[in-house]
């Protein structure tokens, strides 16, 4: 009968929309989100490019699939401009319900997204920024980098050790140039060393050359940097061109302004800079190798730091979620990232379960010529460094 084909028809229709209600937030469920907010334009447009690069090679090897979940990056480009973070981190929480929010190129787009992340209940894992204080900012922040104090101790002792008496300090202009240049004074000093010049120079399209000048006049023994990745390339190309190469100024300084994806670009000025750092294309693993040969065949380039501080901050996500059994609410992730330990490319590294902030080896590295191309060759190891910048409780 027309009339019972149709209510049945109706009926079986209604039961449908309804199980599909009721199947849609299940479904939604089921994908595990990560806005990652990188800068993919701008001056540290090569941060964004290389953990882009690794957070993509690590799924490619890993797959995107864990404990059940379908693991989907929303990826957006923040300029490094902290107004922009702030905005987008905002709408990947409220709007497309990420539940984890990563990247951070520099420390003012960290600590912009970190009210956000404490608000929302949302991790906040921290692939690049390195002033100490970030993750005192929110329970949620865990950091899988660097921190500046971590290197800049470290060379400043082997700089008062190694017969450098005097040395010009050139820092950029932003919260993790002054922990550099702070924790290098600090252990230098204390080392008997001196520091005879000091300069600061603006974060955004820096002119490194007036400066130069002025670290030549002063005659140092050794020129401190920090530069933020990607502008140590700039600098080497005006430290040449003002002829501190020639002069026998040795550069020191944390592994930044010799980031490996830059460095074959900076020609034999480089050679003999004397960096510390937890990251270098040369480390000697096994696992490194595999990775650099990884990165190269998929990107056509060296990894540097920042594709390692991506890499490692995906595995944190991934292992947490193994962790939680699938569980995605930011409490337990977080609490599953503590005291984590893995091998990474760089060796050895866990997450200090009271600081949620990165415990690695710092190693001492001299630029020289390896077939033909520079690398940062290591030559010291300072096993499980944690942060010294904290502030004391």
């Amino acid at each position: 009968m027309p009339t019972t084909k149709l209510s049945r028809r109706a009926a079986t229709a209604a039961a449908l929309s309804l199980a599909a209600l009721i199947a849609a937030p299940a479904h939604a469920q089921e994908t595990f989100k990560i806005g990652l907010i990188l800068p993919m334009t701008g001056g540290q447009a090569s941060t964004g490019k290389q953990i882009d690069n690794a957070v993509k090679l690590y799924m490619q090897q890993k797959g995107d699939t864990v404990a059940g979940k379908k693991i989907e990056i929303i990826l957006k480009d923040d300029g490094a401009v902290p107004d922009n973070t702030k905005r987008i981190a905002q709408e990947l929480i409220v709007n497309d319900k990420v539940n984890v929010i990563a990247g951070f190129g520099v420390t003012p787009a960290a600590l912009a997204a970190a009210p956000l992340a404490t608000q929302g209940k949302v991790p906040e894992i921290v692939m690049a920024a390195g002033t100490s204080i970030i993750t005192e900012r929110s329970p949620y922040i865990v950091r899988t980098s660097f921190t500046l104090a971590q290197s800049s101790t470290i060379i400043a002792d082997w700089a008062a050790k190694n017969g450098i008496k005097k040395v010009a300090t050139l820092t950029s202009d932003f919260a993790p140039g002054n922990d550099a240049l702070n924790f290098f004074k600090q252990n230098f000093t204390a080392g008997g060393g001196e520091v005879v010049e000091e300069v600061k120079v603006p974060l955004q399209n820096p002119d490194f050359a007036p400066f130069l000048q002025r670290m030549k006049d002063s005659k140092p023994d050794a020129m401190f940097v920090f530069v933020p990745a990607g502008q140590g390339g700039t600098f080497m190309k005006q430290f040449a061109e003002r002829g501190l190469d020639k002069t026998g100024i040795k550069v020191i300084g944390p592994g930044d302004v010799m980031d490996d994806d830059l460095l074959n670009g900076m020609g034999d000025a480089a050679l003999g800079a004397v960096t510390a750092h937890m990251y270098s294309a040369a480390h000697p693993s096994a696992m490194n190798k595999e990775f650099v040969a990884a990165y190269k065949k998929a990107f056509g380039s060296r990894p540097g730091f920042m594709a390692v501080g991506g890499y490692d901050g995906i595995h944190l996500i991934y292992e947490a979620l193994k962790k939680t059994g699938g569980k995605t609410d930011g409490d337990a992730l977080v609490e599953a990232m503590k005291g984590m330990k893995w091998e990474s490319p760089r060796g050895p590294i866990s997450i200090d379960p009271e600081t949620r902030d990165i415990v690695q080896n710092i190693y001492i590295r001299k630029v020289e010529k390896v077939d033909g191309e520079l690398y940062n060759v290591e030559f010291a190891t300072f096993e499980a460094v944690k942060d010294s910048g904290k502030t004391k409780k």
